[in-house]
């Protein structure tokens, strides 16, 4: 039979400080490690865009409009 959550929490707050730690941080690295693909495939899709967009501003041989002009219009 399987234990439940408070025994296994019983059993981890029984350990060493030392083995606690060690267990905590394996457990945060844990969340930290899995992959969040949307936001992966989010930036991924963004590189590709800038790319693009600069790709297509070297073959027209286009310059692009300077950032202060950009903001002053914005303004």
């Amino acid at each position: 039979m399987p234990r439940t959550l408070d025994q296994i929490e019983d059993e981890v707050l029984s350990l060493p400080e030392d083995s606690r730690a060690r267990l905590m941080e394996r457990l945060l690295l844990s969340f930290q490690e899995q992959p969040n693909s949307d936001k992966e495939d989010i930036a991924r899709a963004w590189v590709e865009e800038a790319e693009r967009r600069d790709h297509e501003m070297t073959i027209r041989g286009d310059e692009g409009t300077p950032a202060e002009e950009v903001l002053r219009k914005l303004r």
